[in-house]
């Protein structure tokens, strides 16, 4: 019986060499995103599919899905751009790849927190247009890290891990979630749980966000709440745009409330704001084309995880990173 995977995007060699010798398996050479056209024509003849987060895989999408179609193993750690009830009603099961990615995109939360005090990426700027004329007490200075406070929303797998890179440096470790963590991985961070995101958020000196993107979570960082947060304190996001009001945010910059944010993705991507790159060129802002999980390691390992969902699929088996066909009600990180 053929076995038939279709993949949406250009995976790592490695990855795809492994799929050919294991599946029968239509690849994207060209690497161009699928229209909704080709997403439908996909979904009508593979067996599974594996499309990425740039994929949207809504109910329209799925209603034409052919019979064959049982398992979507998205290449991703969310499943935000699947229906993921859509696809439960019609007995095809979702998974994704967990775990794989977070000492990835904890490292580059660090490097971002990092970056903005320091003035990083204005420094190397002055370099290259040639307008460094040598050291001078006063110049290009920025803000210690060191015995500032971090607020993390989310403590989850990433967010843990950003604990444990922040408190390497000298960060008072404070967190938000719906619940406390358990005491093994908050105590040895000494980290302060905040039940109140408001009064958490009112505190902190810089605030990171580590949560799932759902219905409950759109513009959880809403303009009231980006409001409340110190006078020159720093926003990061590498979890989902929409997560934050990017245009109170902005406003919020541009007043001089906000010393500043670095983002790795955004509410329109892949277009980003005009008024975010002109708050980049004034050193305000740090802009990333969502590369925060992009080394080679974590694409490749993501890749194993796919494979091994497909495998255990095609062998009769519940996969291992099955998504919840019915997924629990989600309620706000904060009320």
């Amino acid at each position: 019986m053929s076995t038939s995977v279709i993949v949406t995007r250009k995976l790592p060699e490695s990855v795809e060499e492994r799929m050919r010798q294991l599946f029968d398996v239509t690849l994207n050479a060209a690497d161009r995103p699928m229209t909704q056209a080709e997403l439908v024509e996909a979904v009508r003849h593979a067996r599974v599919l594996v499309p990425t987060i740039t994929d949207r895989i809504d109910a329209a999408v799925l209603a034409q899905a052919g019979p064959d179609l049982g398992l979507i193993a998205n290449y991703g750690n969310g499943t935000d751009n699947i229906d993921v009830e859509a696809a439960a009603a019609r007995k095809i099961l979702v998974t994704n790849t967990p775990g794989v990615l977070t000492e990835d995109t904890a490292d580059m939360t660090m490097a971002m927190i990092l970056a903005l005090p320091r003035r990083i990426v204005e420094g190397t700027r002055v370099i290259e247009e040639g307008g460094f004329t040598g050291w001078a007490p006063t110049w290009m200075m920025g803000n210690r890290v060191w015995g500032k406070r971090i607020g993390i929303v989310g403590m989850g797998r990433i967010g843990a891990a950003v604990a444990k890179r922040a408190k390497a440096f000298g960060m008072s470790v404070h967190y938000h979630n719906r619940r406390p963590a358990a005491a093994s991985i908050a105590e040895p961070l000494g980290a302060t749980y905040w039940a109140s995101l408001d009064q958490m958020l009112a505190r902190m000196d810089f605030v990171t966000i580590h949560c799932p993107q759902t219905p409950a979570t759109f513009h959880l960082l809403s303009g009231r709440r980006l409001a409340l947060m110190k006078q020159g304190a720093i926003l990061v996001n590498l979890a989902r745009g929409d997560i934050v009001d990017e245009d109170a945010l902005i406003r919020l910059i541009e007043d001089g409330h906000l010393a500043g944010a670095g983002l790795d993705v955004f509410t329109n991507e892949p277009e980003v704001n005009p008024k975010l790159v002109k708050l980049a060129r004034s050193g305000k802002a740090l802009l990333l084309p969502h590369m925060g999980s992009a080394t080679k390691e974590g694409r490749i390992d993501m890749g194993d995880k796919v494979i091994i969902n497909i495998r255990v699929f095609m062998d009769g088996h519940r996969p291992p990173d099955l998504v919840l066909s019915q997924p629990p009600v989600h309620r706000p990180l904060s009320a």
